[in-house]
């Protein structure tokens, strides 16, 4: 895979090679920052860790092996059977009217094309890149062969009843109305051609 980088010191809390299900999430900060913090958060020994990172320029930081697991969903059930792949985005953006800016949960200013969608108590959403869409969909192509991951998607961000037992590709928003990832502005239309070709 182009633009790969293994990284090294991050501590999972098992192993599992009985993968069933991808889950998409967000960084909800700047790629370089959320490594940083995965990696030196909890004195070193951080218990949310995703599987791999993909950047907005579409490169993947593997961050774990995905037969490792850590505790990112906060259920051992969930998270011993799942691969986490977290794109990086911003999330939900406010937006500051007096000067046309918006700024993210951190309170960083953020001037770029925004999405617009009323969803889950928020209107204004940072945009998923195609690089990365086509990344995404490599790896998911690459994970579902090497684990046996059937090609299912829920392809929708609402919370999918019965999630914790699907075998496929999800997004963490399925799972519980707090997440908000993906947001509004994931192509899941563009993701399924991608992998379809």
């Amino acid at each position: 895979m182009e633009d790969l980088y293994e990284l090294t010191g991050f501590n999972h809390i098992g192993k599992n090679k009985n993968k069933t299900l991808i889950i998409l999430s967000d960084t909800r900060r700047e790629c370089k920052n959320y490594i940083n913090s995965l990696k030196y958060r909890y004195n070193n020994k951080n218990p949310y860790l995703p599987n791999y990172v993909i950047s907005k320029k579409g490169e993947t930081y593997k961050i774990t092996n995905p037969d490792c697991y850590s505790n990112f969903m906060e259920n051992i059930n969930v998270d011993k059977k799942s691969i986490i792949i977290s794109l990086e985005n911003l999330g939900w953006l406010k937006k500051i009217p007096l000067n046309n800016t918006y700024t993210n949960w951190v309170g960083d200013i953020y001037n770029k094309e925004v999405f617009e969608k009323r969803w889950r108590d928020h209107v204004f959403w940072d945009i998923y890149t195609e690089e990365q869409i086509k990344t995404l969909s490599t790896l998911i192509l690459k994970l579902c062969d090497e684990f046996n991951i059937p090609l299912n998607f829920v392809d929708t961000n609402v919370k999918f009843e019965g999630i914790e037992n699907f075998k496929g590709i999800a997004s963490r928003s399925n799972f519980d109305f707090i997440y908000k990832d993906v947001n509004p502005s994931f192509d899941f239309k563009l993701l399924k051609q991608k992998i379809e070709k």
